[in-house]
């Protein structure tokens, strides 16, 4: 019996999905006790944390999705949604001039003179920003269209998740190494892209291995792809100190990004319908896909 049928049989039987969570709890103590083991010592500097630099750019991007969140269908015009965002905007430029005056800042500024830091920031928050919306309203297909229990749509997921390591571990170092970071980044935001548009089609009475299993690998291929390389772009410039800055930057970016870009595809999706029942619902899915598709083709365009 094939294994999303027969979770869907059994799913009912397990844990609710918040024990979940509870993975993290065995892996920190693990990471925990092995960190004194690998991690090699260093005299502590002293200094001082940035906590009203740390508070603004917080809240102007909690302020920013709160407003995309929020917004009414076609209300984007909206009082409440124009003010939240321009106080969002306010926040980040107070945050910018917090940074540029402070003299032990959390952001410095010097650090986007690095050659591609800030243009791989940028592509790294629009991969997030298509990639997540893209597995959230799969999960949501395969469980509200195909009516496919929560075990069985984590295993329906599964392929995309060990096409990832598989392309990551043992062929993107050698196929970066071949045709260069460019060429990888722009492959994986085109597959992506076309991933999504091919789910823009699927239909209601959808069939996994037909309509979503071939699109979610294309999908897997492209985020395999692109992921590493932008990384790379976004830190090759940073001088040795400042690795570890860059480093934090652009993972930042992408949590940012993702949550930006998945706020804004419920905002789109909401607009299509997706509050309704049935065909309503789907119609919202599908917005949802297509906006994440031209994220991802506005990314390999730059």
């Amino acid at each position: 019996m094939p294994p999303v049928r027969l979770a869907r049989r059994a799913g009912r039987e397990w844990l609710s999905w918040p024990w979940t969570f509870l993975i993290n709890v065995p892996l920190g103590a693990l990471v925990f006790l092995l960190a004194p083991t690998v991690i090699r010592y260093t005299a502590p500097s002293v200094g001082r944390i940035d906590w009203i630099g740390a508070g603004t750019i917080t809240a102007a991007l909690v302020t920013a999705v709160y407003a995309i969140v929020t917004t009414e269908p076609g209300q984007w015009s909206s009082v409440q949604t124009l003010t939240l965002l321009g106080v969002a905007a306010l926040l980040l430029v107070i945050f910018l001039a917090i940074q540029a005056v402070r003299q032990e800042p959390l952001l410095p500024l010097r650090i986007f003179k690095a050659p591609n830091l800030a243009l791989g920031n940028a592509l790294m928050a629009l991969l997030g920003a298509a990639w997540i919306p893209l597995w959230f309203y799969l999960n949501l297909y395969l469980q509200q269209i195909l009516h496919l229990s929560a075990l069985a749509s984590g295993l329906a997921l599964l392929p995309m998740t060990l096409t990832i390591m598989v392309i990551m571990v043992g062929l993107s170092g050698k196929l970066i190494g071949r045709f260069g970071v460019k060429a990888n980044v722009v492959v994986g935001l085109l597959a992506m892209g076309g991933a999504l548009l091919l789910f823009t089609q699927v239909p209601p009475n959808g069939d996994y291995f037909a309509n979503v299993l071939p699109a979610s690998l294309l999908a897997a291929l492209g985020m395999a792809l692109a992921y590493i390389p932008v990384t790379m772009a976004a830190m090759s410039g940073a001088r040795p100190e400042e690795t570890g800055l860059a480093s934090g930057l652009v993972n930042t970016t992408y949590q940012v990004g993702s949550a930006v870009g998945l706020a804004a595809m419920v905002a789109l999706a909401a607009a299509a319908g997706v509050e309704g029942s049935g065909g309503a619902l789907l119609s919202g899915f599908h917005a949802a896909f297509s906006g994440a598709a031209w994220v991802a083709f506005a990314a390999a365009a730059r």
